[in-house]
């Protein structure tokens, strides 16, 4: 959903798309898109006000993300945590 909304967003990052539209483009349920938004939003990676989005910038800063610990050990990390920590929020 984050890389649909960077893709299909204006200059400012703003995309009107509803959430049936969404639904439709990405083959999911509207719980499963307020699921994923919900996390996006958590993340700080997007705004949301029906029936706005508004893609988030990314910090410049880079950081170290441990996500081959994680993958080593079989566990799922979720995509908004990934991103998250990508845009200065995750552990070092």
């Amino acid at each position: 959903m984050y890389l649909f909304l960077v893709t299909v967003a204006d200059s400012d990052g703003l995309s009107w798309y509803s959430e049936a539209a969404l639904c439709r483009v990405l083959s999911w349920t509207p719980p499963q898109l307020r699921h994923v938004r919900d996390e996006l939003s958590e993340a700080d990676l997007v705004a949301y006000r029906k029936p706005l989005y508004q893609v988030l910038c990314l910090s410049p800063i880079p950081v170290m993300v441990k996500c081959a610990e994680t993958v080593r050990t079989g566990e799922a990390v979720a995509i908004g945590e990934i991103l998250k920590g990508l845009a200065g929020g995750g552990a070092q």
